[in-house]
């Protein structure tokens, strides 16, 4: 194939799209808008599943480098009830399928295999738009523009490629995160480290949970999970970081104090992280020239699955575009198909997952759910 893939967006989705394109041959450049890889902080911890996003790293030859990035214990689990309760534990003997990683080394990883100007920094598009001769036109905030036989959206939950293929946009789906950081969190944070133990914790409650999670060295990441509403948050001054942090913990009175100190001895300023969704089981009618990958195009709020779901949407992609060499359409339309029955699976899980995590007999629940995977 000869054509050209223009890429949106130099996230997970469009750099694995852009390695395995390298793989096969095919000639791609991803536009992203921030100025360099360091701009912006690029979140914690993932597990990479065997069943999907370890298959994008096999697509993009890139397993021996991931095992390479693998921070080892990092799969244990442990789920408390409120009181502190210990009510489930898994160590991690290193058998499992969903290795954790920095979200930024796995970016640093794709990044750095990809031929140099591949990426091109610096570029936020600002309209996109089908010509009447066919193809497509981006234009960027510095008044360039760009064109190219396939154009691939990769760029996340406020996509500008979306409109081309649905008026679809992201609603509020209803939760939230309050993220806090503690480091050094062996020396200064005993009684959270040690409640998080080496790997995952997770402390549920109907409406609110605690997530934590033990990153490199010592550093204890946080998600305070709350369900509520965009005009509740609202209400919080989360630039005065003391008061959003009392104003939080009111809703986690009587919790153990090991739990609740991974909010209240933060030693970052608490950061609301509001959870959007598409619909359901999104589809659109196949438009020549134009796909999308990843959160552009099936935006859930988090459920585990998100970061591999958009690798292997960049991997399958790149893989029918080498395997129909000539026949765009025939390689977008059977990618698409694909795609779409995948991310209609996971949203029906999760669902069915969420409706169990907020029932009244959580954290049992959660605990049943955990042991009968085993």
């Amino acid at each position: 194939m000869k054509a050209t893939v223009t890429i949106i967006g130099a996230g997970l989705s469009g750099l694995t799209l852009a390695r395995v394109l390298h793989v096969y041959g095919i000639p791609a450049v991803v536009y992203e808008a921030e100025n360099s890889p360091e701009e912006r902080a690029q979140g914690g911890m993932l597990d990479i599943h065997d069943y999907n996003g370890q298959l994008a790293v096999q697509a993009a030859g890139l397993m021996e480098e991931f095992r390479g990035l693998v921070l080892e214990g990092r799969e244990a689990m442990r789920i408390l009830a409120p009181d502190g309760t210990v009510l489930f534990e898994q160590a991690d003997d290193g058998t499992g399928g969903r290795p954790e990683v920095q979200r930024a080394d796995l970016r640093r990883m794709l990044l750095e295999s990809l031929p140099d100007g591949t990426v091109r920094w610096g570029h936020k598009v600002t309209g996109v738009r089908r010509l009447d001769e066919g193809g497509h036109e981006v234009t960027f905030a510095d008044g360039t523009t760009a064109g190219g036989d396939v154009l691939v959206g990769a760029d996340g939950a406020w996509s500008r490629v979306r409109p081309l293929l649905t008026g679809a946009i992201p609603e509020y789906a209803g939760t939230s995160f309050v993220e806090t950081y503690l480091y050094d969190a062996d020396t200064r944070h005993q009684a959270a480290a040690k409640a998080v133990g080496g790997g995952a914790l997770i402390a549920p409650a109907p409406e609110r949970e605690i997530h934590a999670h033990r990153e490199s060295g010592d550093t204890l990441h946080t998600y305070v999970v709350l369900n509520e509403t965009l005009d509740w948050f609202a209400d919080i001054d989360f630039t005065d970081p003391a008061a959003t942090t009392a104003r939080i913990a009111r809703e986690f009175d009587g919790w153990a104090p090991e739990l609740t100190a991974l909010l209240t001895e933060t030693d970052t300023a608490p950061v609301h992280r509001p959870h959007y969704a598409l619909p359901a089981g999104l589809r659109w009618d196949r438009v020549p020239g134009v796909t999308l990958v990843g959160d552009a195009a099936h935006l859930a709020a988090p459920n585990g699955e998100g970061a591999n779901l958009t690798m292997l949407d960049g991997a399958e992609l790149a893989k029918a575009l080498a395997a129909h060499p000539g026949d765009v359409e025939a390689a977008i339309a059977e990618y698409e198909e694909a795609m779409f029955v995948r991310s209609a699976e996971v949203d029906d899980a999760t669902a069915v997952l969420r409706e169990r995590e907020f029932r009244e007999k959580l954290p049992r629940s959660l605990v049943e759910m955990f042991v009968g995977s085993e």
